[in-house]
């Protein structure tokens, strides 16, 4: 039988907002900012990652000063979406670097991609010679961002 996770309480949700801000927090300044001591801060922080709340820490880069400030979306269309062409096309895709994300949808396209590319000719190179070469791809649309008005990584956490 599963073990059920322990419900978050307004700790857990403090310490889980701040380090969606800061993952890089040392464990001292974490307690401090939540009200504990170092020892049960930490226990707290390994029992939300053990449970599955933290599933990871990362480090966020500058797009702009490491040559991939062109962001764009592209819709995805394949020619059939068998279970086999679907897992081929999500298998190809989490192989290009480019593509920072990938979403299957609902509705008048299959797939959202996010991507980065340095430029609109590498942006070009990239749907020639990689996207358009996944098998049962039909068609593509992109819209190029001129701006990024918002961008975040942080999940809405409930109130305690």
């Amino acid at each position: 039988m599963a073990k059920k996770n322990k419900p978050l309480d307004r700790v857990d949700l403090q310490i889980l907002a701040i380090l969606q801000k800061n993952g890089k927090i040392s464990n001292v300044e974490l307690a401090e900012q939540v009200h504990l001591t170092p020892p049960p801060c930490l226990e707290r922080v390994k029992r939300l990652e053990r449970e599955g709340y933290i599933k990871n820490y990362a480090c966020l880069l500058d797009p702009y000063k490491l040559q991939a400030g062109l962001l764009a979306f592209i819709q995805v269309s394949l020619q059939s979406t068998t279970t086999e062409n679907l897992s081929n096309f999500n298998r190809a895709i989490r192989e290009i670097d480019e593509v920072q994300e990938c979403h299957m949808m609902s509705g008048g396209f299959d797939y959202l991609l996010k991507i980065r590319t340095a430029d609109m000719q590498s942006y070009r190179r990239f749907l020639g010679e990689q996207l358009a070469n996944i098998p049962n791809v039909r068609e593509t649309h992109t819209f190029v961002s001129m701006q990024e008005v918002k961008s975040q990584t942080s999940i809405p956490l409930p109130k305690a």
